[in-house]
């Protein structure tokens, strides 16, 4: 029999975590002493150790490692275990790399002239048009490809003619930013008369003064843009007419309605009208 300070050199696992997995019944000594309360533990025990340690470097919690030792001699159910810790880590995975992607954009900013580069910001009017339209809550912001795939397929079967420029744009309609289901709508400058269909509404917008930035990338500048946009004295004088913010894109013009999926890569306007 080992005592507690023994097994725990053994196994690498600190006296104190022993004593915590004995009060949860993960790894409970061999035997205890009914005088003095000393922990006991049998060689025996040192693979149970290991096991928890392994499965403790997967990232398992306590209690799901609880469980998963009560199935461990079950391979289909092991499997269930590790295929499910796998997704989390991809998606651990994926955070980290935007992160970095951020991280490493912020970086190259800095390097260009020293310091976090501003944007020029601009009056314009975007005028009034017949639109194809389509709003939804969609998972995320970055998500916005769902809406424009929507708007593609169901405007295929009436060869809708896009507008020249199109204007399309983006609309963010949810009073503040939301970290899910944002409320969405995109829109799109078209010619001619269309029908309804089950997603996508024709209408005419009015024109509409805005404060423009235009900038490269993806939303991981946004934040950026927006602060550009905010601080313009001309967009502060017309902040209390409304803030619904705009993303528009230029590059569409020689596409057949956005058939391929949003890409976060193109020329965008941060607005606000």
């Amino acid at each position: 029999m080992l005592k507690i300070g023994d097994f725990s050199k053994l196994s690498r696992i600190s006296i104190r975590m022993l004593r915590h997995y004995d009060e949860i019944g993960i790894l409970r000594p061999e035997s205890v002493d009914e005088f003095t309360g000393y922990r006991y533990y049998s060689e025996s025990q040192l693979p149970l150790a290991g096991r928890i340690q392994a499965l403790k470097s997967l990232r398992f919690g306590l209690s799901v490692i609880k469980e998963i030792l009560g199935k461990y001699r079950d391979p289909q159910e092991m499997e269930q275990f590790l295929l499910v810790k796998r997704k989390e880590l991809e998606e651990e995975v994926m955070a980290a790399k935007q992160k970095l992607t951020l991280l490493d954009s912020t970086l190259k900013w800095l390097r260009k002239d020293g310091s976090l580069m501003d944007y020029d910001v601009t009056l314009k009017t975007v005028p009034e048009r017949y639109v194809a339209s389509v709003r939804q809550v969609i998972p995320a912001y970055e998500q916005e490809g769902i809406l424009w795939e929507m708007m593609c397929r169901e405007l295929e079967p009436q060869k809708v003619q896009q507008a020249v420029p199109c204007y399309g744009m983006a609309i963010f309609h949810d009073e503040g930013h939301k970290e899910h289901d944002p409320d969405v709508e995109i829109q799109s400058a078209v010619v001619g008369k269309y029908q309804d269909t089950e997603h996508v509404r024709f209408k005419t917008v009015p024109p509409i003064l805005i404060a423009s930035a235009t900038y490269k990338g993806g939303y991981d500048q946004i934040s950026r843009v927006n602060a550009a946009v905010a601080d313009c004295p001309a967009a502060k004088l017309t902040y209390f007419l409304a803030f619904a913010e705009y993303c528009l894109y230029f590059v569409y013009a020689n596409l057949r309605f956005l058939c391929a999926a949003f890409p976060l890569s193109l020329y965008s306007e941060s607005s606000v009208p």
